[in-house]
C-alpha cells in the first residue's frame, strides 16, 4: 500500500509550527508535530537562516512526499506581511531545492478543512486535531498544531482539482508567477 509523508508547516519569524503525518490508503497517521521557536533572536535574516535550515533538517529526516504550508493572510501591518511572506517564502525554497511539490492553503480553507468553521480559533482547531489523530496531549503554543492542521488540511484535500496554488520544482514556480518573474 502506498506511503506518502505530509509535511505540514505555519510559517513565522516568532514561532514557525510544523507537524507531519503519514498517510497510508485512506487514513492519517501521525508522526510529529513542533515548533521552532525563534523569539530570541533579534536579526531577521538569521531568522530565516534557521527556518530554512529546520526546513531542510526535516525534510531530510523524514523525506516528505509534500509540503503544505499556511499562506500569509493579509493584515493591516505591512511590515509583518512582508516578514510573514519572507518565513514562508524561505520554507518553501527549502522545499522547492529538494523537489518536493508545495501546496499553500489560506488559514481560513485549513480551519474550514479541521473543523467545518472558516473562523475556528486556534484551541477549536486543535482540540479537533487531538481527535482526530489521537493526540494524548497539545503543545503549549499552537502554532505546532497549526502546522500539523496544513498537513491534514492537504490529506483531506488530496484528489480534488483546486488546493490553492501547487509548485513541483522552481520551473513550475516560474511557470506559475511569470508575471512576477524579471526578464
Amino acid at each position: 500500500m502506498k506511503e506518502t509523508i505530509i509535511l505540514g508547516i505555519d510559517p513565522g519569524t516568532t514561532i514557525m509550527g510544523f507537524g507531519l503525518i503519514k498517510v497510508v490508503g485512506k487514513e492519517m497517521h501521525f508522526i510529529q508535530l513542533n515548533e521552532l521557536d525563534l523569539k530570541k533572536y533579534n536579526d531577521h535574516y538569521l531568522k530565516l537562516k534557521l527556518i530554512f535550515e529546520r526546513t531542510i533538517e526535516l525534510i531530510d529526516t523524514h523525506k516528505p512526499d509534500e509540503i503544505a504550508i499556511e499562506a500569509p493572510f493579509f493584515g493591516k501591518n505591512v511590515q509583518s506581511m512582508l516578514k510573514l511572506g519572507r518565513a514562508q517564502g524561505v520554507a518553501m525554497a527549502a522545499g522547492l531545492s529538494r523537489e518536493i511539490p508545495i501546496t499553500e492553503y489560506l488559514p481560513k480553507k485549513i480551519k474550514m478543512a479541521i473543523t467545518g468553521n472558516g473562523n475556528a480559533s486556534k484551541e477549536q482547531v486543535a482540540k479537533m486535531l487531538q481527535s482526530l489523530l489521537g493526540l494524548k496531549t497539545l503543545p503549549k503554543n499552537l502554532d505546532a498544531t497549526d502546522g500539523l492542521a496544513a498537513a491534514v488540511c492537504h490529506f483531506y484535500n488530496s484528489g480534488k482539482v483546486t488546493v490553492g496554488k501547487s509548485y513541483s520544482g522552481w520551473d513550475a514556480f516560474v511557470k506559475q508567477n511569470q508575471d512576477r518573474v524579471k526578464k
